[in-house]
């Protein structure tokens, strides 16, 4: 089973929005993923360019054969190294950095996994772009972000293949999330997915 890209950090974030999303095809947009939409939008529109002696490619599609990943970069940036380019890839957020969570890290991690199997190169180092700060925060592919990846593939794969939805666990920041009418976090405990829930529903 092939995992898009983006599931891994749905996954770190809330696995049950990973779920729902990726085993349910559930989707709602609000303000957050429209303005995030925009953004990728923004980041995607550019043609294949050079900026001060940087290559740089928009909306590169990306796969790995070895992890069944796949996905497209926001942006990849090649830059000259003796007589090679090397791949920098930048992945372009909406919101702020989140402390504590390393969700983002881990799909950019994901990416630079990709472009290592398809061009046969080392990548050290990748970038964040957050839109409210408009900093990027560099983001180091050390072996704990490498393995921490790679364990995230894992566990994403085992869930999709396995068909169940985790159950609800009120967070935080469940309210800003665009599936919270789908995902119910309030609910007690249940391993009912949305969509025997919705059948239940219509039902009545």
């Amino acid at each position: 089973m092939d995992i898009m890209l983006s599931a891994l950090q749905h996954y770190v974030f809330c696995p049950r929005q990973c779920a729902l999303i990726h085993l349910e095809q559930v989707w709602q947009e609000n303000v957050h993923t429209t303005l995030g939409q925009l953004m990728h939008e923004t980041a995607h529109g550019g043609s294949s360019r050079i900026h001060n002696g940087v290559r740089v490619v928009s909306d590169l599609e990306l796969r790995s054969s070895r992890l069944k990943l796949h996905g497209r970069a926001d942006v990849v940036e090649f830059r000259r190294d003796g007589e090679k380019w090397k791949p920098y890839p930048v992945e372009y957020k909406k919101g702020r950095p989140r402390k504590g969570v390393d969700a983002d890290a881990v799909q950019l991690c994901g990416q630079a996994l990709c472009l290592e199997e398809m061009l046969d190169v080392e990548i050290p180092e990748g970038a964040l772009f957050y839109g409210a700060s408009r900093k990027r925060y560099s983001v180091i592919f050390d072996s704990l972000i490498r393995c921490r990846t790679e364990e995230i593939i894992a566990e994403v794969r085992d869930m999709l293949e396995s068909g169940r939805t985790p159950p609800p666990c009120e967070k935080a920041w469940c309210a800003s999330c665009s599936l919270h009418i789908w995902c119910m976090p309030q609910l007690p405990e249940s391993k009912a997915s949305v969509y025997i829930q919705g059948l239940c529903e219509d039902a009545w």
